[in-house]
């Protein structure tokens, strides 16, 4: 069955799981070509990726560009040129967490996080545009947070990174706002995925029970601020909001910090 994104094409940087491979099923499900990037064992990789390929009738590669290098990132692009004919889609995904006082976050850390978080999606921003402003069409999706909005304590390289990530969307979406190219980041709130898990696991570790009954404490210690709905959101939910910036429909998204966080920064 066709799909609105026929023809079109996608990279998409940490989509071997969780969110980015949330992002990867929903825009093949479109008709949409991918590459995938991220970490992993090989044959889990490549099984994800000709699962996705023959599951949706599309294109799937894979490149294993390590988001701390430039270099790699730049010859990731490359790779899809030649693999794919073009990159129509760019969805900047790759990020990485720490929680920590300020006063005792490890510099190399730090170093790293604004790698992967900030640094890496300019590189393939500033990689992807000449192509997408010559065929006037092209789909930028910075994948920030809440806390790209809102402070949280011991967090204070991801929340500074995801706040220079919201700087950044709005800038290059305001360079390219006469052209069919736009550039927009999604905000979610807590989900459940692999940057969450080790959280999840010092928390029943300090109860001492197991993760599945620590879910729903995890959950309310949360309340009323951080996850007002009282349940996590959902890869799905995430992944529908890049669906809609990369429609027709969301040609005049521009610049935006697109929130599906349950009523967190509602408040």
């Amino acid at each position: 069955m066709a799909g609105f994104l026929d023809g079109r094409t996608a990279v998409i940087t940490g989509s071997t799981s969780g969110l980015g491979l949330g992002y990867a099923h929903a825009l093949a499900a479109e008709g949409c070509a991918i590459m995938l990037n991220g970490f992993g064992e090989a044959d889990a990789i490549e099984a994800t990726r000709a699962g996705l390929s023959s599951e949706f009738g599309v294109t799937v590669v894979y490149n294993g560009a390590d988001m701390r290098h430039p270099d790699q990132i730049t010859d990731m692009i490359d790779d899809a040129d030649a693999q794919l004919g073009k990159v129509d889609i760019l969805i900047n995904n790759a990020g990485m967490q720490h929680r920590a006082p300020t006063e005792e976050f490890p510099t190399e850390v730090w170093d790293d996080m604004l790698a992967v978080n900030l640094s890496a999606p300019f590189h393939a921003t500033r990689a992807v545009l000449p192509q997408m402003k010559a065929r006037d069409w092209g789909r930028i999706i910075n994948t920030a947070s809440t806390n790209a909005l809102v402070a949280s304590p011991n967090v204070v390289g991801y929340t500074a990174t995801k706040h220079g990530l919201l700087g950044m969307t709005k800038a290059v979406a305001l360079e390219t706002i006469e052209t069919g190219v736009t550039c927009n980041a999604i905000c979610p709130g807590t989900v459940r995925t692999n940057l969450s898990e080790h959280r999840i696991d010092t928390f029943a570790e300090s109860m001492g029970v197991s993760k599945d009954e620590a879910l729903d404490d995890y959950i309310a210690q949360k309340q009323p601020y951080h996850q007002p709905m009282g349940r996590f959101i959902t890869v799905e939910e995430i992944a529908a909001a890049a669906v809609y910036l990369c429609s027709d429909a969301g040609a005049a998204m521009r610049g935006t910090a697109f929130t599906v966080d349950g009523g967190w920064t509602a408040r």
